[in-house]
This record gives structure tokens, C-alpha cells and sequence, in this order.
């Protein structure tokens, strides 16, 4: 999918909506385990229920490799069912990758090719040359950590280098990389303040922004300080969506949460 398809699936639908897919087998509705394939039994009903009020899908892939084989075959049938069925939506593989040069390459063809998602979160610690093997594939995405949600961000991200946060000097290297314009940007939404002088960095790009909901984030100043002329933004919400009820009407009560989301981001585009 290309930018200018996700920024047309944003206006159509009025949402920029990201749903992280995120399985707990001890979270989800009981007589799901009873199926064949609980996790994907469980994606797929959150999928139908949503599909229509978000553009996006992040499957968390530590929540699928956590039950070996089973998990990994559940997250082929559910990038399967959603390339399938919803083409339209734009999927990340939240994988958070990155290594020397061949193992990334390796990496990115199994996220792009073999599994055939949108996009795959990566870590940029070892520098260009692990980030790279992901640019070089056409209508793919990047999406970098750039800076996180957690309490451990403080721990490197935002000391100084030269004068500079090292967040910002990750940011601004980045763009010189080949084929930059096929980066995206992790930035967490407790991270709101930091958005403007973000903006300054990377103007076009867009933002991935998780911890809406749950951890606390506040949607109103994420798109004050964030949003471009081109939206520019997702809006990740995986626990407060896909865990707001635990009975048969489950999916039905996600899309109540994701409903009440698309509707204030409908606002906002207004």
C-alpha cells in the first residue's frame, strides 16, 4: 500500500484508527478456547466487527511467537484473512526488528513477502545498515522507533548527544538514508509535548502512535501538536478495543470502543 492509498482509506473512512492485535489466550472470552484455532478465531471476529471504523491493523508478533508454531500459523491466517478479505486496511507486523545487514534483509522479506504485511516496526540501535534491507522494498513500509511510551525511554532516547536529544539526532540521520521516503516513526502518544519539535524534523512523515487509552495518552493533544496537512498520524489502541468485553458480544463491544474513537478522530478532521 502507498502513503497516498492509506491517506485516501483516512479521508474515506474519517478515521486513522490503528487496531493493535495483541492475543492473550488468558485474556480472551473463554469459549473461544474451545475452537481450533482460538487466536485467529478471536482476530477474526474483532476484524469483522471493526473493519469499517479503522485503516489499520498491528499484530504484536511476540503475542503470536509466544505460542510457538500454533501462534505463528494463527498470525499467517490472520494477515491472510485481512489481505483477503479488507485489502483496503494498511497492516504492520509490530516486530520491532533490526540486525546486521543480511539478517535484516532476511527479516524483511519474511514480514513482506512471505507474510505480505504493509509494514514492520524496527529498531535502529545498530544504525543504517540494519534498517536499510527493510527501505529497499517497493510500496513497503519502515516504521522506526524514534520515541517510546515506556519509562525506559528516558534511559537513552532523550539524553544528549552534541547538544542534541539522541532521539532527535536518530530522526534527523535517518533521513539521509536510502530510501527514506519509505519511513515511518514510532512515537508515543505520553510523548505528546515532544510532537511539535518532532514535526520540525520529519514534516511529511507519518507518525505511529501508540498508547492511546490504556497507557494514558490524550488523543487532542497528539493531533494538535502532530498532525500534518496530510493527517500524517495512526492511532494505535490494542487493550482498551480488543479487550473491552469478555463474553459472546465481545467483538461487539470492541466496536463500541473503536466507534467511540473514530467518532472524536472524525471530529478532528472536521
Amino acid at each position: 500500500m502507498t502513503t497516498q492509498q492509506l491517506v485516501s482509506e483516512i479521508k474515506k473512512k474519517k478515521s486513522f484508527l490503528c487496531i493493535g492485535l495483541d492475543v492473550d489466550l488468558n485474556k480472551i472470552p473463554q469459549h473461544l478456547l474451545k475452537e481450533e484455532d482460538p487466536i485467529f478465531a478471536f482476530n477474526k471476529a474483532i476484524i469483522d466487527a471493526t473493519h469499517h471504523l479503522c485503516v489499520s491493523y498491528k499484530p504484536n508478533t511476540a503475542f503470536y511467537e509466544a505460542y510457538g508454531i500454533k501462534g505463528w500459523k494463527a498470525l499467517e491466517k490472520t494477515i491472510q484473512y485481512l489481505n483477503n478479505n479488507y485489502p483496503n486496511i494498511f497492516t504492520i507486523a509490530d516486530a520491532k526488528r533490526g540486525d546486521i545487514g543480511n539478517t535484516s534483509t532476511m527479516y524483511a522479506k519474511a514480514f513482506f513477502e512471505d507474510l505480505a504485511f504493509d509494514s514492520v516496526t524496527v529498531a535502529p540501535y545498530m544504525g543504517k545498515d540494519s534498517v536499510e534491507p527493510f527501505l529497499a522494498f517497493n510500496d513497503k513500509h519502515t516504521i522506526m522507533l524514534a520515541l517510546t511510551s515506556n519509562e525506559g525511554a528516558f534511559d537513552f532516547q532523550t539524553k544528549q548527544v552534541e547538544n542534541q536529544e539522541l532521539y532527535k539526532h536518530v530522526l534527523e540521520t535517518s533521513k539521509g538514508w536510502k530510501n527514506s521516503q519509505n519511513l515511518m516513526y514510532v512515537v508515543g502518544a505520553t510523548k505528546a509535548e515532544y510532537l511539535a519539535e518532532i514535526r520540525q524534523i520529519i514534516p511529511d512523515s507519518f507518525l505511529l502512535v501508540p498508547g492511546v487509552g490504556a497507557q494514558g495518552g490524550n488523543l487532542q493533544d497528539v493531533c494538535t501538536y502532530g498532525m500534518n496537512d496530510q493527517v500524517g498520524l495512526l492511532i494505535n489502541s490494542s487493550r482498551g478495543i480488543i479487550y473491552a468485553g469478555n463474553g459472546h458480544d465481545f467483538a461487539e463491544k470492541a466496536a463500541v470502543q473503536a466507534e467511540s474513537l473514530q467518532k472524536q478522530m472524525e471530529i478532528i478532521l472536521k
